[in-house]
């Protein structure tokens, strides 16, 4: 007959699971990422959002409301994780955004 085990070593494992477990979903998202397609600067939506996949490149001068620090990862229509490379955003539906592109549509996430 197996020992009993100790509510110590039962807590241990259920936090090890928990961990696999969220670490195992984050590898699914990366993974959803990677496989949906990407918006591009030349798509008609993009075009029509004034879309960059890289907010350095923005003209300040074309896009006045454009500023330092803006980035599709704190927007508000960006539902991925700030640190991801790609994300879903609502105004894309079915694609993803590059966390560091920009649109003129940007709002700041609070």
């Amino acid at each position: 007959m197996s020992e009993p085990i100790s509510r110590r070593d039962a807590l241990k494992n259920l936090a090890l699971m928990a961990g696999v477990l969220v670490a195992s979903q984050a590898a699914r998202h990366v993974q959803a990422a990677d496989a949906t397609p990407h918006v591009t600067p030349t798509d008609a939506m993009a075009v029509s959002l004034s879309y960059f996949e890289d907010s350095s490149k923005v003209d300040v001068k074309k896009f006045p409301t454009y500023a330092a620090g803006q980035r599709c990862g704190t927007c508000l229509q960006f539902k991925g994780q700030a640190t991801d490379a790609f994300g879903p955003c609502t105004l894309f539906p079915g694609k993803v955004v590059s966390s560091n592109g920009w649109c003129k549509v940007y709002v700041k996430k609070t």
